[in-house]
């Protein structure tokens, strides 16, 4: 126990030393963001912004419930796990040092559940679109230019138009959006245009239909994928909880004298903290599962 003490004075007088002033949780919110931006296929500010802006950011009020539920919940596991407030304490830190990456993985989810449905916007659009003016280019103009669709993906087909302008091939722009965006209704929906603009496909209007068809069941089954996680995770959560309080049997079972008895050896507490950290490892695995990409391949 000495030495998580030491460990967790070290970590605290480290960051107060290269941040004098910031407070310490600030400072591990900002380095988890930097983390996340450094490795995440779009920026942590850009889905932050995203987020707020669609009004479903967590607010002070919010995040002060969490570290409630979440440090209160830790506090009362581990209690009966080790009947040792010290140890209980130091896990409460660690659990609300997991927040921010719990809220980025909400937050991810939303900003992908956005740009799926702006890319089942933009792929339809242009659909309908190229069925009228046969020019792909002319076709993302138009969408373009009725503002039906929000940033990034707004900014992005302009710039497919400015690629097509500035190579006059249709190539480098569909190059572009499907590196950009990994969805397969998009490599399908340009691969159908490459082939009738740059191939000169004929008879291509049945073909486009059942793409629009092919996207609406698309659509379908990934709100039908969404309920259903939801509901997973629900039934998930409490299985977990579940799992932590496993130990209430065994000192049913044992009788409470006993197991702490048990306590007292070393092969004992160690044991509790991997059935701990395998627990947590379960469940925030459970949540990254949740809140993976929507409609992405």
């Amino acid at each position: 126990m000495e030495f998580f003490l030491c460990a967790l004075i070290i970590i605290i007088v480290v960051i107060l030393r290269k941040n004098p002033g910031e407070k310490p949780y600030k400072y591990v919110v900002t380095q988890v963001a930097d983390v996340y931006n450094k490795y995440a296929p779009y920026s942590y500010k850009q889905v932050a912004d995203q987020v707020k802006k669609m009004g479903l950011n967590y607010s002070t009020k919010d995040y002060a419930f969490q570290v409630a539920l979440l440090g209160a919940s830790a506090f009362g596991i581990t209690y009966l796990y080790f009947y040792n407030i010290f140890i209980s304490l130091l896990y409460v830190l660690l659990i609300i040092l997991f927040i921010p990456y719990l809220a980025s993985l909400r937050y991810k989810r939303i900003y992908s559940e956005f740009i799926f449905e702006q890319i089942q916007t933009y792929t339809t659009n242009v659909i309908m679109e190229f069925m009228t003016t046969e020019s792909f280019v002319k076709a993302l103009e138009g969408v373009y230019e009725s503002q039906i669709l929000e940033e990034p993906v707004a900014g992005d087909v302009k710039m497919m138009i400015n690629l097509a302008y500035q190579n006059g091939d249709i190539a480098p722009a569909i190059e572009y959006m499907n590196g950009k965006y990994n969805y397969y209704i998009v490599k399908n929906t340009h691969q159908l245009f490459f082939q009738v603009t740059a191939e000169g496909a004929k008879n291509t209007k049945e073909s486009f239909e059942a793409m629009l068809v092919d996207i609406d069941m698309l659509v379908e089954s990934v709100y039908r994928d969404r309920m259903d996680r939801a509901n997973f995770h629900k039934s998930f959560l409490r299985y977990g909880i579940m799992l932590y309080l496993m130990v209430m049997l065994i000192q049913y079972l044992l009788g409470v004298d006993t197991y702490l008895e048990m306590l007292n050896m070393t092969i004992v507490n160690v044991l509790l903290h991997f059935i701990i950290a395998i627990n947590t490892f379960f469940l925030i695995n459970g949540e990254r599962y949740y809140n993976q990409n929507v409609g992405a391949e």
